[in-house]
């Protein structure tokens, strides 16, 4: 097994590629990325995609590339998405076993090779595991977001030392430039999560205080004093404060739903 540290700049080939040339035209794919990126509004939709549209772009004739992609969020399940379904067996053993190639360049960010899996000294139960399943060469490349995520992209091919120097070239292209539609991706979600977070805090907020205007008529007291009394009923009751509003303005408005003013 080989570990390459990957290049300071995503763009450019890695040291141990040398000047060898690439021909890999990346045209389409981006093309393609642009489209993900327009078209699926889930994060894990736009991996799942991913992973199909990188294993497409590497595989040669003659040698299939499957392709999985595990991207690791602050405060989010961890997101893996497969091109089909030997990667995603593959993927699945590997996490089983807590650590491979995969979690190996996740882990130390830098590029896993293992030219043989059959000759593979690392990661034992993974190689017995990975050759029963006909895998014969695997290669990971962590992928450089500029974020607080993580993301790696799992290659593997069936044929023993089936990525060449040029196919190591090629798919470190494609990994870069996959990674700047992801990290653009993760974004436009993290975008998305905060509108969504904010609408709901704005609900919130909304029936809170018509709860609170209800309890202020029947109790003709100042709003601080209502609130204060919807907070003791949250706390004596181990509810939550909006849905003690929710339960009064039910009851005030007969069970009938109450929209806020602010929907789109």
């Amino acid at each position: 097994m080989t570990e390459t540290q990957p290049s300071r700049h995503i763009a450019s080939p890695p040291s141990y590629l040398g000047h060898y040339e690439d021909r890999l035209d990346l045209t389409d794919f981006v093309e393609h990325l642009q489209d993900l990126l327009v078209e699926n509004a889930d994060i894990r939709e736009f991996l799942q995609d991913l992973a199909e549209l990188i294993a497409q772009k590497l595989t040669r004739n003659g040698n299939t590339i499957a392709c999985g992609v595990t991207v690791i969020r602050q405060k989010k399940p961890v997101a893996v998405a497969d091109s089909d379904p030997l990667a995603r067996k593959l993927d699945e053993i590997q996490n089983s076993f807590g650590d491979g190639p995969c979690l190996s360049a996740l882990r130390t960010r830098t590029i896993s090779h293992v030219p043989n899996v059959y000759e593979e000294d690392r990661w034992p139960e993974y190689m017995r595991a990975a050759a029963a399943s006909n895998v014969g060469s695997i290669l990971a490349f962590p992928m450089e977001l500029n974020s607080t995520a993580e993301a790696v992209v799992n290659l593997y091919s069936e044929r023993p030392h089936g990525f060449s120097h040029e196919d190591l070239l090629s798919a470190e292209r494609v990994t870069a430039t996959a990674a700047k539609a992801l990290h653009l991706a993760l974004k436009i979600a993290q975008l998305r999560d905060a509108r969504e977070n904010l609408t709901a805090a704005l609900e919130s907020r909304t029936t809170i205080d018509t709860a609170v205007g209800i309890i202020m008529a029947q109790n003709r007291c100042s709003r601080d004093a209502a609130f204060q009394i919807l907070v003791s009923a949250s706390s004596h009751r181990n509810i939550k404060l909006r849905a003690v509003a929710q339960g009064i303005i039910a009851h005030i408005a007969g069970d009938r739903r109450i929209s806020a003013p602010f929907e789109e």
